[in-house]
């Protein structure tokens, strides 16, 4: 019996939170294109993936690049699903910021430019009997 590797979030990464909390304020923060009135936007990026946002848009993409940055929606949400990121609010919605964020996530997730902040593997030994309710789904089902 395998089980999934937890997804790392965005959200948890120092700073996203605290503009994600400014762009419910001032819808505006989310705005691409008002990225120069919200400095932190860019010092967020740098401190998160070792790259601003600015930066990472003059970054050369691979030939073989699929333009994760311009999905929407689910779309965008499964697609750093499958590569090990959860990019979504607590009710399952695309972050406010993930205009900013979507492409110096890509980057340095892929290892193209920038770096993932450093995360220690999660030594936390399952709890007994977690995987108990789903064998036994399993097991009825046969």
């Amino acid at each position: 019996m395998s089980s999934r590797p937890k997804l790392r979030r965005l959200l948890d990464l120092p700073g996203v939170a605290d503009l994600e909390m400014k762009a419910l304020m001032k819808p505006r923060c989310a705005d691409p294109d008002a990225r120069a009135e919200f400095p932190d936007i860019d010092a967020t990026a740098l401190a998160a993936f070792g790259l601003t946002v600015e930066a990472a848009e003059a970054v050369a993409l691979p030939a073989d690049w699929d333009g994760v940055e311009h999905l929407d929606g689910f779309d965008l949400i499964d697609a750093f699903a499958a590569e090990g990121w959860d990019v979504t609010d607590d009710r399952r919605k695309p972050l406010r910021m993930l205009g900013h964020f979507a492409l110096p996530l890509a980057l340095a997730m892929r290892g193209v430019a920038g770096e993932l902040p450093f995360q220690p593997e999660d030594t936390t030994p399952e709890p007994w009997g977690a995987g108990m309710a789903a064998e036994a789904r399993r097991f009825r089902k046969r």
